[in-house]
């Protein structure tokens, strides 16, 4: 699997999004990061272990104390590969901005701009 693809894999769970969420307030413990959810530590530890895998987070280990940190540098990719995705989509926005200021009254011709 290619690294981009592993990236989306890790980030399409809902609970893996939400320990990346916990990540940014900075490192955690694997404890620390299972507190707010409703799933057992291990349930916490695979899923870390998938964004590790991904290249999300980082690992350390401190005596009995497994500390976990963002590792930015893979969200950047994901960035990069959206670039042009919201440069498209922010054309048709400013282009929807224009049509309305043109003719707020007529939302019925919103969707000739969109065929477009």
């Amino acid at each position: 699997m290619d690294e981009l693809s592993a990236i989306f894999l890790a980030l399409a769970d809902p609970t893996r999004r939400a320990l990346l969420a916990q990540l940014q307030q900075g490192e955690a413990t694997v404890t620390e990061l299972a507190a707010p959810h409703s799933i057992s530590v291990p349930s916490v530890s695979r899923h870390l272990k998938v964004l590790e895998q991904a290249g999300l987070i980082t690992k350390s280990r401190s005596a009995q104390w497994r500390n976990c940190r963002l590792q930015p540098a893979p969200l950047q990719q994901v960035e990069e590969w959206m670039r042009p995705y919201r440069d498209f989509l922010s054309t048709r926005l400013d282009r929807l901005d224009a049509q309305l200021a043109i003719n707020p009254e007529r939302p019925d011709e919103l969707t000739e701009l969109e065929d477009r």
